[in-house]
Order: structure tokens, then sequence, then C-alpha cells
């Protein structure tokens, strides 16, 4: 077990008082007055951090835009996504045909905002649509 990996594990047996001291001596400033277990995970995340090296300043940027956001996977899936392009799904034996445009997606002559939107018309129940259209992982 490397010692990144016992800090952590002990990260799970400190009480509030201990995980506020123990962000004292890992990070700058006061620890954040939040719940205990998201104090935890900011404070392994802070540990991991000095470990490994902060996320790239690009890297970091793009996250905070997907955060603001609100729809980090539907808004990615479609910068991914070029006009034009056509989407197959095979699904309850019927062959789904999705078209890209500029502004959303064209699918049963009808244009549509959003590929989640789709996905609920054609299954009845709330999905993803860039994973229900395989352009997302399970995560």
């Amino acid at each position: 077990m490397s010692r990144l990996e016992k800090e952590l594990t002990e990260l799970e047996n400190l009480s509030q008082a201990q995980l506020r001291e123990r962000w004292s001596a890992v990070a700058d400033g006061l620890p954040p007055n939040v719940a205990v277990p998201l104090l935890r995970s900011l404070l392994a995340y802070r540990l991991q951090e000095r470990r490994e090296g902060r996320l790239p300043a690009l890297v970091r940027r793009e996250l905070m835009r997907l955060a603001k956001s609100g729809d980090g996977a539907a808004s990615a899936a479609r910068q991914k996504l070029s006009p034009g392009a056509r989407l197959l799904r095979e699904w309850n034996g019927q062959t789904l045909l999705v078209e890209v445009l500029e502004t959303g997606f064209r699918f049963q002559e009808r244009d549509w905002n959003s590929l989640s939107e789709i996905a609920r018309h054609v299954t009845g129940t709330s999905w993803s649509g860039p994973r229900f259209f395989g352009l997302t992982s399970r995560g």
C-alpha cells in the first residue's frame, strides 16, 4: 500500500475535528464549512493533488464551463457532433435515425432540442440521450 493510499484510508476514521485539523496541515486557509463526507472527499482530493499534481488549467476551465452549463454530457456530445452527422440506433427491432442539426436534432421529420428528448419519446422512460445513442459510456 502506497503512502497516499494509506493516508486516504486513514481519512475514513477521522472525526470532523480531526478532518479540519488535517485540512489545516494540508491545504491553505481554513477548511470549508461543509458536511463531514464532503470534507473527507475534498481532503482526499487535496492529498491526491499534492501527490500527483493539479489538473492542467485548460482541463479545469473546461470542467468549470461544463458545470456551469448544467448539462455537461449533452452539451459535450453536441460539441462532438457535426451538423449533417447521422446517428443510428436499433431499439426493439426498429432502426432509429437521427440527423444532427446546427441547433439540435431531427428525428421522424420533427426537430428536437436534445437527444434525451428523443430517447424519452422512443422508450417512454427517462434516458440520457447521449448514452442511449452510444456517445458516452456508463459512468
